[in-house]
């Protein structure tokens, strides 16, 4: 097929550009100083504009279009990926170039700027960024609207696919009701014990989070750990997977809980059938799949006994004297306690869901301009006090905790809320098959790897996400798993 051929062609400069994406990304949040990336913008937004330019060029774009009309005749793996590219070209084409150019340009100076302004508490010097980047999202919902999707659910498509605000709104319903009353019963004011106020050397917090890579059985040949401001994991096909991580020497558990999290989603980016590699198949298949499986490691396996009690004493023997006579339990108890928070990533499980609903209600009102940018801080003040009873002290610790919007990803927070569901449902259709916790007893997470890898990870972004859940637990979606497994735990 003349077409086929001409398509693969082409495909292989879009996953160049997609390479060359990921390397200055990973750059601009890794090595490059904030200057650097200031400087480097102009060259983002000629790469950019030669993306766009090869995504809507004329033949390519017959192409694809003549490929979609004879989808049936392709192999299950092509026919969604030109489906998916179908899709992708027809909204391409709909962006104005120089808007699209603009943008870019823009992200990657905003990213700097960001760091500097939450470094500093001061939300007046993300402001004009920000702006800007709210601006171009409103637009994207004008330009990409289409008689199923308009306003946000446009940008919340591009996360979650076939995940509209009328889902959203009947999962988040079903945490208000049912989890945000257990929530007030279960916050705990005790302040934190006094072994967690010491000093914990940051050269031994990355030594003991090599060492949770080693037991998520990560192969360190096809992927190294960084330091960045936010925690991310970034890379290209299964053989170049890449995490990073924060280190704060007041906080033993925040590097831990990120290495755990972030491994996870970089076990599902190594365990997609490798046959994918070299496809627009490759990588997972949504965020809400992808958060399901950081969420699923960190929290469900992460945070359990069973999963201490064998690696505890490692952490005692790293940590000594600071962690002489504290138990096994205690740790447990610790890592697991219900607190009031400022900080998203730091949340614990029972908390944590109303900190994306905080930022999934800003969110809308944003991209509906029913709320300015200008107004934001104290906006976010006000809904945090609403539905967490405190202040935050600082921008810091309030609307500039989180990267995202500096790189424009508005629609992406909610995925967090729906990945941790997903992630119940998934335990839940894996404890049928085999005992979770046993399995750990023998050091290493390879059958829960094994598990993830058949029912999960193998089809990468081959399927669209909601398929991939249905093969995996025989049900759609349900978020009462995820309600029933917090409410079991922590009445524990």
């Amino acid at each position: 097929m003349k077409e086929l051929e001409y398509y693969l062609q082409q495909r292989k400069k879009i996953l160049a550009f997609n390479y060359i994406n990921f390397l200055t990304e990973w750059d601009a949040q890794t090595d490059a100083a904030g200057g650097s990336v200031a400087a480097d913008s102009e060259y983002v937004a000629t790469l950019a504009e030669m993306q766009y330019r090869l995504a809507t060029e004329p033949e390519f774009e017959r192409c694809v279009e003549q490929l979609y009309l004879k989808r049936e005749e392709l192999d299950d793996v092509q026919r969604h990926e030109i489906e998916v590219t179908y899709r992708s070209v027809s909204e391409t084409k709909r962006i104005p170039v120089e808007e699209y150019v603009a943008y870019n340009q823009l992200t990657a100076e905003a990213y700097p700027v960001y760091v500097r302004a939450k470094q500093t508490g001061d939300f007046q010097l993300f402001r004009p960024y920000l702006e800007r980047i709210v601006e171009y999202c409103r637009k994207q919902t004008v330009w990409l609207a289409t008689d199923s999707l308009k306003g946000y659910d446009v940008l919340l498509d591009k996360y979650e696919p076939h995940f509209t605000q009328a889902k959203y709104d009947t999962f988040f319903r079903v945490l208000r009701d049912k989890l945000v009353p257990f929530v007030k019963r279960k916050v705990s004011t005790d302040p934190a014990p006094d072994w967690t106020k010491q000093v914990f050397d940051k050269a031994k917090q990355k030594e003991f989070c090599e060492y949770i890579r080693d037991v998520m059985c990560f192969d360190k040949n096809f992927g190294i750990m960084k330091e960045s401001e936010h925690p991310f994991t970034s890379g290209i096909g299964t053989d170049d997977v890449r995490i990073t991580n924060h280190y704060y020497e007041n906080d033993l558990t925040s590097a831990i809980f990120s290495a755990i999290h972030e491994t996870g989603h970089a076990t599902y980016e190594r365990q997609v059938d490798p046959a994918l590699n070299g496809t627009l198949c490759g990588g997972g298949a949504s965020l809400g799949l992808h958060e399901s499986q950081s969420r699923f490691y960190e929290n469900m396996i992460g945070r359990s006994h069973a999963f201490w009690a064998v690696h505890y004493p490692k952490l005692q023997s790293v940590f000594a004297p600071q962690l002489d006579g504290v138990s096994t339990e205690e740790f447990v108890r610790y890592v697991n306690r219900v607190q009031v928070g400022f900080v998203r990533t730091e949340a614990d499980e029972l908390t944590y869901p109303l900190h994306i609903m905080l930022r999934y209600e800003i969110e809308r009102e944003l991209i509906s301009g029913r709320l300015q940018v200008k107004d934001l801080p104290a906006f976010w003040n006000r809904k945090f006090t609403e539905y967490f009873g405190v202040t935050p002290p600082s921008d810091t610790l309030g609307v500039l905790q989180d990267v995202h919007w500096a790189y424009g990803n508005f629609g992406y927070f909610p995925t967090y809320a729906l990945g941790s569901a997903i992630a119940a449902q998934l335990y839940h259709a894996m404890s049928k098959d085999f005992d979770i916790e046993a399995s750990l007893a023998d050091g290493t997470t390879a059958r829960i790897n094994v598990w993830l890898k058949d029912h999960v990870h193998k089809y990468g972004a081959s399927k669209y996400p909601d398929e991939i859940l249905r093969i995996a637990t025989g049900e759609d979606f349900e978020p009462n798993y995820y309600v029933d497994y917090l409410i079991s735990k922590y009445s524990a």
